[in-house]
């Protein structure tokens, strides 16, 4: 079956399959992680039931989204020790520290104060609970300071020299190669965007219930439309510094990766009178040129150099061999700035209504904020794409090629496993995934029921009906607040 098949590209779509499944957990829970958090700091603040009903409703999905998070990281360490040893051999006096780092100062910290947030409340009492929510809130954070860190350096390798002898890369000063050029921008462009993707999937969940009330009063409780409206601040407050970052990033990126920046603008050829901002165009590799091409002219040269006549070079200046897939990188940064704009209208729209007091009558943003709710996973996978096909044909830029990275391999064996991940992810993670749209299906309600709660209470498999169920977790709460009738 795969006797034919080149084995680097496909170990290149195993692993990018696999980070991409991982991608979509971490950009959630890292937002998600902060929610919570705040959630519970205005409990404590406040004693308004609306934030402790909120808390319990998501981090049950947290907990779940956490879990799934940690079990598909785990399948790309194994794949730098099969498919990418060379790479693994060769970057991993570099690299190998601020990995273990991540797990040692992030994974540790959010895996030590995980139970604590999810059952200790009644246990530990209000403050170390509030400190194990901002611990796991900060585990999430710096773990992907680790991360994103390994990663820019791939981009812009910095700090570092190479044994001649051994081909190795070895760090010269552990600070340049943590905070290698691209790496402020990268990092700050991240966060930000697990910020506004959690915002999103909670706004979307509130918009869903809100809707739901127009036929089925009571759907829309107090907690849903503090929910929504929090969800609308983000939106509104972090859309626009997104796209300013995005911006700085780019910059960055036209500095130190060129060739990223042409394939993402489409820019085949040089212009030096002022590029435009080509909107549409079919990338032609092959010919070298854009076809069916729509821009406005000189407008690339303005937001890229902040000059209309500034010259911009193309990729006719880089050797065909180096050149990465434009068709790829060209459409996968135009899905990421529509997506992007998109919620800035979002955010706009929501603050205009906020202003007319209206935000929780206006059925069109709802519905709109319903279909943007998955928006922000898909953006974070698009500006993944851009950024790491962009990089290709290398893994560390400049220096050391994918095709001379990769291990040893057998097509075949890597086409088998491939399938079989394929088969494993989708059964597995989807039956996660159902399982937490289920969850997001149904509003939160008053005294929503703990974690514990729900954990302790019997299920439907063992013969319980969820009117039953429903019932036992009543009996709970009163017992706990001491009424027995």
């Amino acid at each position: 079956m795969f006797e034919h098949s080149d084995a680097v590209l496909l170990a290149r779509i195993q692993f990018g399959f696999t980070v991409s499944f991982h991608f979509l957990f971490p950009a959630f829970t890292i937002g998600l992680a902060s929610f919570l958090a705040t959630l519970n700091g205005f409990w404590l603040w406040t004693k308004d039931k609306r934030y402790l009903d909120l808390f319990r409703y998501w981090v049950k999905i947290f907990s779940l989204a956490f879990a799934m998070g940690v079990v598909s990281g785990i399948v790309m360490s194994y794949q730098f020790g099969t498919n990418w040893s060379v790479f693994s051999d060769r970057a991993g006096p570099v690299i190998g520290g601020p990995m273990a780092y991540e797990v040692l100062s992030a994974f540790f910290l959010e895996a030590g104060f995980l139970g604590i947030m999810l059952f200790g409340r009644e246990r530990v009492g209000p403050t170390l609970h509030m400190i194990a929510c901002l611990a796991v809130a900060v585990g999430t954070a710096t773990s992907a300071f680790w991360i994103l860190s390994v990663n820019s350096w791939m981009h812009t390798p910095a700090g570092f020299r190479i044994d001649p002898s051994t081909g190795q890369f070895l760090p010269t000063d552990f600070w340049e190669v943590i905070f290698n050029p691209s790496f402020p921008f990268r990092l700050m462009h991240t966060v930000t965007a697990a910020y506004l993707t959690t915002a999103f999937v909670v706004g979307g969940v509130a918009a869903l219930h809100l809707l739901r009330s127009r036929h089925r009063p009571g759907s829309a409780n107090p907690a849903t439309r503090t929910m929504f409206s929090m969800a609308m601040w983000m939106a509104t407050i972090f859309a626009p510094i997104q796209i300013f970052l995005g911006d700085m990033h780019g910059l960055n990126t036209l500095e130190h990766q060129p060739a990223k920046v042409m394939a993402m603008e489409g820019h085949f050829r040089s212009y030096p009178e002022g590029a435009p901002l080509y909107l549409f165009g079919i990338p032609n590799q092959d010919e070298q040129r854009l076809d069916y091409a729509f821009g406005i002219p000189k407008l690339s040269s303005l937001i890229l150099k902040h000059d209309l006549n500034a010259p911009m070079a193309g990729l006719d200046t880089i050797p065909r061999e180096d050149q990465p897939p434009v068709a790829i990188v060209f459409w996968s940064f135009r899905l990421m700035v529509a997506i992007g704009f998109g919620m800035l209208g979002i955010g706009l729209w929501s603050l205009w209504t906020r202003l007319r007091g209206r935000l929780f009558d206006a059925a069109m943003l709802h519905r709109a904020a319903l279909v943007m709710a998955p928006s922000g996973l898909v953006a974070v996978l698009a500006g993944w794409f851009t950024t790491e096909v962009g990089r290709q044909p290398y893994t560390i830029y400049g220096y050391l090629r994918t095709s001379d990275s990769v291990a040893p391999l057998d097509a075949a064996a890597v086409g088998t496993s491939l399938i079989a991940f394929v088969i494993v992810y989708f059964a597995v993670f989807g039956a996660g995934t159902y399982y937490i749209l289920r969850l997001m299906g149904r509003p939160p309600m008053e005294a929503e029921p703990r974690l514990a709660e729900v954990a302790e209470s019997p299920t439907r498999t063992a013969g319980i009906t969820p009117a039953q169920q429903q019932l036992t977790l009543k009996a709970n709460r009163n017992k706990r607040n001491g009424d027995l009738t």
